[in-house]
């Protein structure tokens, strides 16, 4: 973990992403008391496909034809 004064951290802001990653943490400070721990999120997942999510769903047993016209008589 590495301790930055608020001046620094300025400095640094526009690498912050790479001293993130090699530190993971960082804390920031003012007057030698930490005001601030900065970290990284977790990773983004990636978007699942369409095929992916269809084979995730369940297979209906009835078509959804027949469904939509039961709602329909229904009413």
């Amino acid at each position: 973990m590495k301790k930055l004064n608020i001046r620094e951290a300025r400095q640094v802001l526009s690498r912050l992403d790479q001293l993130l990653a090699t530190e993971g943490e960082v804390t920031i400070t003012r007057r030698g008391e930490a005001i601030a721990r900065v970290m990284q999120i977790g990773r983004k997942r990636p978007i699942p496909s369409h095929q992916a999510l269809r084979e995730k769903m369940p297979r209906m047993r009835k078509g959804s034809e027949k469904l939509i016209r039961a709602d329909r008589d229904a009413r």
